[in-house]
């Protein structure tokens, strides 16, 4: 790439916006998705009997669900990332690359 353009990229008000709101949405999103992993590992590790509960008569227990809806959580905030990244921060690029190719 032409240095002269990485250049003019680096310094465009639209990418420094969008540097800006796809750095601070990942971390959120990174956060969220620890808060939930290290929390169900600390389930695990510190509340077994907890997890260990049956629900109802058969060999389903509160572990089971709860283990499910991490891996959902994670499709859930993968499915919003990929979303907002193909509407505002496409929409983003879309103008840098138009205002800096000029």
């Amino acid at each position: 790439m032409d240095v002269d353009l990485a250049s003019r990229i680096a310094s465009h008000p639209k990418y420094q916006e969008l540097r800006a709101k796809r750095t601070g949405f990942g971390w959120w999103l990174t956060l969220a998705m620890m808060v939930v992993y290290y929390g169900f590992i600390l389930l695990v590790a510190f509340n077994k009997p907890f997890l260990a509960q049956r629900l109802g008569e058969g060999v389903m227990t509160v572990g089971i669900p709860l283990g499910f809806g991490v891996i959902v959580f994670t499709v859930i905030i993968t499915a919003y990332y990929v979303r907002r990244a193909n509407g505002e921060f496409d929409d983003l690029t879309a103008a840098i690359a138009k205002a800096v190719l000029k």
